[in-house]
């Protein structure tokens, strides 16, 4: 029951809520919205993935919506449907450039995160985690809005430690075709303690291993799309590596509910954010190829390169602190996600740009080896390639 003089948001929102989710979803707005009523929102890369999500359980729970988005690898068809809602907003803008708004509360998840998208224009993706996190953290000083940060478990890397915790430094290559991703949301996460550190910001940094579920981008070049789609076109499914390799996949409900739990709680330092169940990467291609009914084939290819071996969380801080853990079976989410997947058409979307973004690391390479080598040419590193030797 809302106190005297405040909107009574259960007899509002009831109704709505309720025929648009699950009592889960239901039951989580609802708290949401009790905890914080009526907030003003800006979601950075909102019409991504996960924004996209957290975008409906933030309208879902009565707050005013604030989604940024460029489509530099997101999609408008994730969010066409909350173009008519009275408290959604969407702004087409570059993270890069400053941003100006009155808001309470800022989800900074603006940045390409799958290796086919980010790897196409590495730059670009390095001055989104770096400049973004830059100008969202000044408009959360200027208008004392507290912020949340969407880092990685690639800042681990390739981790020595497992599970990895919030403690663990990592083990990260920083030249490497990756560290535009990797370093950047680790440069990141320096901003954010900085701005806390220093202005006393009210910062929340979310560390997200790997996440699956509706609304994937079908050509995001992520374990579960690809093998997704290869299934349900009963291609050959393709495995990197041995597949003996391990990832925990995080339902992508329980992580958006992990993400406004971290925000409104009093957690300043990093927080995990995923499943500490593990798969083997042969695991779910052979769990995807049963629920999809495919006849796929599983073929091996080259492991590339800083490709982590093994990736799980320990959750310990998010299960005190947030009183937060996944709740979805990798099999019922499974079966949502291709069943969304099923259903999809393919004309609205593309697949990825051919790029050269990396036509210079054979040239690297060999540099690398040069200088390793007693009796190697180490001044010809310093040339650029000319296309022959």
């Amino acid at each position: 029951m809302a106190e005297a003089g405040e909107p009574d948001i259960t007899a509002a929102r009831e109704e709505e809520i309720a025929e648009n989710g699950t009592a889960n979803e239901f039951a989580l707005a609802l708290r949401s919205a009790q905890l914080n009523p009526f907030l003003r929102v800006l979601v950075t890369g909102g019409a991504g993935f996960l924004g996209s999500h957290l975008c409906r359980r933030l309208l879902a729970a009565g707050h005013e919506v604030i989604c940024l988005d460029n489509f530099f690898t997101s999609q408008k068809l994730n969010i066409v449907d909350l173009m008519d809602h009275p408290n959604f907003e969407f702004v087409r803008h570059d993270v890069t450039v400053p941003f100006f708004a009155e808001v309470d509360r800022i989800f900074n998840l603006a940045c390409p995160a799958s290796p086919v998208h980010y790897q196409y224009n590495p730059i670009k993706t390095a001055k989104i985690s770096f400049c973004g996190a830059l100008n969202m953290l000044g408009l959360a000083k200027r208008v004392r809005a507290r912020i949340l940060q969407a880092s990685t478990s690639e800042v681990y890397g390739d981790a020595q430690q497992t599970p990895q915790t919030e403690q663990y430094w990592g083990n990260v290559n920083p030249i490497g075709v990756r560290a535009c991703y990797d370093e950047g949301k680790r440069v990141a996460e320096t901003l954010f303690l900085d701005y806390h550190r220093q202005h006393s910001v009210q910062i929340r940094v979310a560390r997200i291993f790997n996440t699956y579920g509706p609304s994937m981008h079908p050509y995001d070049g992520r374990v579960v799309s690809n093998f997704i789609m290869q299934a349900l076109a009963n291609d050959d499914i393709t495995i990197y590596g041995s597949g003996t390799q391990t990832r925990s996949f995080c339902f992508v409900d329980d992580l958006v509910d992990g993400l406004l739990r971290l925000m409104d709680s009093d957690m300043i330092t990093p927080v995990n954010l995923g499943n500490p169940n593990e798969f083997t990467i042969l695991e779910l291609a052979q769990l995807i190829i049963k629920l999809a009914g495919s006849k796929s084939r599983i073929i091996n290819k080259p492991l590339p390169q800083d490709d982590p071996k093994q990736r799980k969380p320990d959750i310990t801080v998010a299960m005190r602190a947030l009183d937060w853990q996944p709740r979805t079976q990798l099999e019922e989410g499974l079966r949502a996600t291709i069943e969304y997947f099923r259903h999809l058409d393919m004309r609205k979307f593309k697949k990825p740009t051919e790029h050269n973004a990396h036509a210079n690391s054979e040239h690297y390479e060999e540099c690398m080896r040069r200088v390793g080598s007693p009796t190697g040419d180490r001044g010809r590193c310093a040339r650029a390639p000319t296309g022959s030797s």
